[in-house]
């Protein structure tokens, strides 16, 4: 890792998780600025239809503890 990267990497950390969040989303959008159309779109229904499973009943969530156990099971981990 260069020393600019690994300042602004340090620098990054620093951040809330909020303002680290937008920086993450600011730099997967510099990697692939154009967009296809209607994806974002898709995206939002498809969040919508999933949200509604979810209050609705129709599915369960699994807890982020139990799916890092079942991965690590999976692979050794």
């Amino acid at each position: 890792m260069s020393k600019k990267l690994d300042k602004v990497l340090r620098d990054a950390l620093e951040l809330g998780q909020e303002d680290r969040a937008k920086l993450v989303e600011h730099l997967i959008e510099s990697l692939d600025p154009e967009v296809e159309e209607g994806v974002e779109e898709a995206w939002a229904q498809e969040i919508s239809r999933r949200a509604a499973e979810i209050d609705s009943g129709a599915v369960q969530t699994i807890p982020w503890d139990v799916v890092r156990e079942r991965l690590g099971r999976k692979t050794g981990g």
